[in-house]
């Protein structure tokens, strides 16, 4: 769907922890944990994605909404942001505890070009359940204000450090 996106891709993340792992991103989270370094190469291929949506002009905006004090998923996730960063994204953090008076939608979800939205449905541990895509414009428009309020309240990634 990012290739498609003309104008504006934007991802809102809800969750502290995914069971998504593949082959890079689990030897990436590993040795995160044990040493602290947070190495992004298995992201290339993501990040390759992004540039070049950026490149046709399309705005990039991901916001993470986290549970304070953070997982060790979350500390990875802030780790490998530069990459994200480099590759164009504009990335915020919004603590779980300044949102008690937003109405944000209960899952994640991404929205592009404010006409179509893909919802991601999780289990509880994290594990991916499936998708839902949805173009109705009432949902567009509830989902993009949504993501509009918790943007405003968001800190940029180079302000924010995981609690």
């Amino acid at each position: 769907m990012l290739s498609s996106a003309n104008h504006t891709a934007f991802h809102l993340e809800q969750r502290d922890v995914w069971q998504r792992f593949t082959d890079g991103d689990r030897a990436s989270y590993d040795g995160f944990v044990a040493t602290g370094a947070a190495d992004s190469d298995f992201l290339d291929e993501w990040c390759s994605l992004v540039r070049e949506a950026v490149a046709r002009g399309v705005e990039f905006r991901r916001l993470r909404i986290v549970s304070e004090p953070v997982t060790d998923y979350i500390r990875w996730e802030h780790a490998l942001t530069p990459a994200n960063l480099a590759a164009g994204e504009q990335v915020r953090w919004l603590p779980r505890s300044q949102c008690t008076d937003l109405l944000v939608v209960p899952v994640d979800f991404w929205v592009f070009d404010a006409r179509l939205v893909r919802f991601g449905l999780f289990s509880g541990d994290g594990g991916i359940v499936g998708h839902q895509v949805r173009d109705e414009p009432g949902i567009s428009k509830l989902v993009a204000d949504c993501f509009e309020a918790a943007w405003e309240r968001g800190i940029p990634h180079s302000d924010y450090t995981p609690a």
